[in-house]
């Protein structure tokens, strides 16, 4: 453990992913609360919501960088979660000494949503001393929140939402939102929450 470990915060925590990411050459895309940072406005976390394209052959590699960084995610565990046919559940990458946790979802052959959200990620620029970070669109932000309120009800989502529609309300694609609330039949949450920013 390093005297760095024991003060870690949620942007350390960030770093110590992105630095395990890069040296791996995996390329990536954050969401959750981070990307709300972007886009709507800042809230506190303790997590961390990771999209991977994971390479087979690069398994091995990028589970020993995590454990060089004190989270201990088995090469094992995650080809598991690869090669199963399972929910789309993420693989959990916590900090040995923090406790702060990342919730690591693998890109999977089928899943268009999530497909086109990694092709329209966004290089933000957060800054000292995060810097430039590959973070969800607004759009597919809302796209997943909206799914995420639908399954846990959790109300922090419609906040999120709500706070992305009042910031960036005249740059959305709304065209792309509502075809894919349409897919993914999230209308009625949807007028719900434009019903209640109006």
């Amino acid at each position: 453990m390093t005297e760095d470990s024991q003060i870690l915060d949620i942007t350390g925590f960030l770093k110590l992913i992105l630095e395990a990411l890069k040296v791996t050459g995996i390329e990536y895309l954050i969401g959750g609360a981070i990307a709300e940072w972007a886009w709507g406005e800042p809230r506190a976390t303790q997590d961390l919501d990771i999209v991977i394209n994971l390479p087979v052959e690069s398994i091995g590699k990028f589970s020993k960088e995590l454990e060089k960084r004190d989270m201990l995610v088995p090469a094992d565990i995650i080809l598991d979660a690869m090669i199963e046919e399972r929910a789309d559940i993420p693989l959990s990458a916590i900090h040995l000494y923090s406790g702060l946790k990342a919730d690591i979802y693998l890109m999977r052959d089928g899943d268009m949503l999530r497909q086109s959200a990694f092709e329209r990620r966004v290089l933000v620029d957060y800054g000292m001393p995060i810097g430039n970070v590959y973070v969800h669109s607004p759009e597919d932000l809302i796209l997943y929140k909206l799914s995420y309120l639908g399954l846990s009800g959790q109300p922090k989502h419609a906040r999120d939402i709500a706070a992305i529609l009042r910031a960036r309300k005249n740059e959305l694609d709304m065209i792309y939102i509502e075809k894919w609330i349409t897919q993914l039949g999230l209308d009625a949450i949807w007028k719900e929450i434009l019903d209640s920013i109006i």
